[in-house]
């Protein structure tokens, strides 16, 4: 009989039932004696400089324990909150303190923080801090921002422009020269709100007996956010611990470290008492990140029959008043993907970052990557219209033939493996592709108001950040590897200490399926361990798709250690040579004597109780592994949504999604699906409901759900998804992530 495989199969996600009834442990169930709240005073203008701050009269308000302002605080910082990306040597950083107290710089800069008892308390004296403004100009648009003579968001660096970062592939004059075609566009990605189901909170204390201090976050980054508050709050790393709870989705958001955590740090060691934030959402929509922001300029050089010589991409990317940890970084991310999935000879981008008066921007759910796939496919679009050619047949014209190894892209980069032209076929098999166009011919012909449109989309998205060296060189500081421990216990149960921290991801049962399909055991035998610097002390955490190509596969790594030791273990048991060990569904057996065997529990035990082991075997049956993958990992897939639209009114409603992915092989299939859902709805809303819209003032006119709209179950259609399997030669198991394929 052959064991029980439990990867790819439908597994049904561990963490579940703690997550929808309620017995989860978020941030904000956390409760300590004695715990103060604080709350902070926000700018209300865009723009302006602080003449003075008089904070007498909210100390005196009922359950008020301190007041403090940017310059009370001023000793407690060892360093300003820090960019993470060097995109360009000549990157221009502003100075960004967790609180500000020269000039305000977008709408919800914190100027002053108030302690209370509890959180009514710190809310409801926030209205007795009197702070002067004198109004500033204000600089809301990235192209006047540009301008001679514009406001500047930071005087000290005399100029709002950030950097200038260019990428030059092949000889990009010569393709437009000896095109017949060029097709220019300009797009606009509006910027959006990332809207996680549970906003930021933050509890610090001072470990009770210790001198080490305890941060709990809702964040994606624990381990992250451990390095960066130790040198902002100069606290020794090993005297703080970092601690991501149960965490209610993040989409990037939670993908930095934020100036309320830091606060939230230095209050419980000044004042020496447990410490708590937890944002409300008209907070959250000011004071969290933006995503995308950004105009986009792309040309395309092409041939008369739809071949695509070259590509020219102009980027400006709004970095808002501030770098967060990879502000810069975003657009830079989606700069190798503007060739999408299409193979040609020439390409040129440039990008150039501006500073506004607005809400600093940075990673948002595929950072910088949907930008460029909307972008490529919009401009492919428009190719076949220039050439009154099928949309489908412009894309096939210019796919790559389908390959397993390496292969160089217009970008410079190589992508690992693909086989577009099988996704393709598929989905318009799905749609009935051939039935559609026939239907919107009868529609045009017929004069009907609700015209049928039919969107493609073929995309390739990059996944795992790594290697390190490479991640370095790009100006992200490198530390592209991930870590795993799996340790077998003296019962023969299994731990999983991962580096990852899941938001929503289902880590705990895709690492579980691994591990059990690598030792032969019961994902339910398997416990998870995340998001506890002291428990995982090891960790690059959970961003860009990256958990399962390099978290999971050294889980995997870590796993096949612990069976080789196990069989050198089992051989000595069994008095045979090791190379006659065969190891299958967690049973150790000699070949061709099945009945003489051992099972990985019974190993475990002996290498626990390390009374007979090998000569020099160390005791205990565990593995640690550091994973830094040999390259990124490239998903990709093709989609079709059907949409009726309304050209009397501009009604659009979308009747039917069809989407063929490619992630290769699939842990989860029922995670997976969930991915692209959200995935797919996230997209859904830029296209259709959601943008974060500023006057010219600088406020933030969306700056609530009454505003701004986050679509629902209602506004979003069924999906029919179907997947191909393309493994990656990037990693042994041959996954590549799909989190933000959709």
């Amino acid at each position: 009989e052959t064991a029980e495989r439990y990867v790819g199969g439908g597994v049904l996600r561990k963490e579940d039932p703690a997550l929808v009834t309620g017995r989860a442990t978020w941030t904000d169930n956390i409760k300590l004696p004695g715990m103060l709240h604080f709350a902070l005073v926000r700018s209300p203008m865009a723009h302006a400089r602080i003449n003075s701050i008089d904070v007498s009269a909210a100390r005196e308000q009922p359950g008020v324990v301190a007041v403090f302002t940017a310059e009370d605080l001023r000793e407690e910082w060892a360093a300003p909150i820090p960019c993470g990306w060097q995109v360009t040597e000549d990157l221009r950083v502003p100075e960004h303190w967790p609180l500000t107290g020269d000039k305000v710089r977008y709408l919800g800069d914190p100027v002053a923080v108030v302690v209370a008892e509890d959180r009514y308390a710190a809310k409801d004296a926030l209205e007795f801090v009197e702070v002067d403004y004198e109004p500033l100009d204000v600089v809301t648009d990235m192209e006047e921002a540009l301008k001679e003579g514009a406001p500047l968001v930071h005087e000290d660096l005399g100029t709002n422009e950030c950097y200038t970062w260019p990428l030059q592939n092949g000889d990009i004059e010569e393709a437009f020269s000896r095109a017949d075609v060029v097709v220019k566009e300009r797009y606009i990605q509006q910027r959006l709100i990332p809207n996680a189901i549970e906003p930021r909170a933050t509890v610090a204390q001072r470990e009770p007996g210790r001198g080490r201090f305890v941060v709990y976050s809702a964040t994606q980054v624990p381990h992250i956010a451990k390095s960066v508050l130790a040198s902002s709050c100069g606290i020794p790393e090993q005297d703080l611990r970092v601690i991501a709870p149960d965490v209610g989705g993040g989409f990037g958001s939670k993908l930095n470290v934020y100036a309320e955590e830091a606060i939230c740090l230095v209050l419980t060691r000044k004042l020496g008492k447990p410490v708590k934030w937890v944002e409300d959402r008209s907070e959250n929509y000011q004071g969290t990140i933006h995503g995308r922001g950004q105009i986009q300029d792309i040309e395309l050089a092409a041939t008369s029959d739809g071949k695509i010589l070259g590509m020219k991409v102009r980027l400006l990317a709004d970095m808002g008043a501030y770098l967060q940890l990879l502000t810069p970084g975003i657009p830079i991310l989606g700069a190798f993907m503007y060739p999408g999935v299409y193979t040609f000879g020439a390409y040129h981008c440039q990008i150039k970052g501006v500073f506004t008066n607005k809400t600093p921007t940075d990673a948002y759910r595929g950072a910088g990557r949907p930008e460029a796939a909307y972008a490529v496919e919009r401009i492919v679009d428009a190719l076949a219209r220039r050439l009154d050619m099928d949309p489908a047949e412009v894309r096939r014209k210019n796919f790559y033939e389908p390959f397993d190894e390496p292969t160089g892209t217009p970008a410079g980069i190589q992508y690992d493996s693909f086989n577009l032209q099988r996704a393709l076929d598929r989905v318009l098999e799905l749609a009935d592709y051939e039935g559609l166009r026939e239907e919107q011919r009868r529609r045009r012909e017929s004069g009907d108001p609700v015209q049928l449109g039919i969107g493609f989309s073929t995309y390739t998205e990059i996944c795992g950040i790594a290697p390190s060296q490479v991640a370095a060189a790009l100006g992200g500081g490198g530390a592209g590897w991930e870590a795993a421990s799996v340790r077998v216990l003296s019962s023969g149960k299994v731990e999983v200490v991962t580096g990852t921290s899941p938001h929503g991801q289902g880590h705990v049962t895709s690492w579980s399926q691994i591990a059990a399909d690598a030792l032969g055991v019961s994902p339910d035998d398997v416990e998870v361990i995340h998001g506890d610097t002291a428990s995982a002390p090891w960790g690059r955490d959970t961003y860009g798709s990256r958990s399962l190509p390099v978290g999971g596969v050294a889980v995997y790594l870590a796993a096949q250690k612990v069976v080789e030791k196990a069989k050198k273990i089992a051989a000595h048991m069994l008095e045979a040579a090791e190379g006659d060990i065969e190891f299958e569904g967690g049973r150790f057996s000699v070949r061709g004597s099945p009945d003489r065997n051992v099972t990985i529990q019974q190993v475990a035990g002996a290498a626990f109780l390390a009374a007979d082991l090998p000569e020099g075997m160390e005791p205990g049956l565990s593995a640690e592994t550091f994973f830094d993958p040999p390259n990124f990992t490239f998903p990709f897939g093709a989609h079709i949504c059907v949409v009726e639209v309304d050209t009397e009114t501009g009604k659009v409603r979308i009747r039917d999604y069809f989407a063929v992915d490619d992630c290769g092989p699939v842990v989860n299939p029922q995670i997976v699906d969930g991915q692209l859902h959200g995935g797919i709805a996230q997209g859904i809303a830029q296209a259709l409901y959601e943008e974060a819209v500023y006057d010219e003032d600088g406020n933030l006119v969306t700056g609530s759900m009454v505003d701004y709209l986050v679509p629902g179950a209602p506004e979003v259609p069924r999906y029919t998804l179907e997947r191909t399997v393309t493994p990656s030669p990037s990693n042994p198991m041959g996954v590549k992530g799909v989190g933000e394929a959709g």
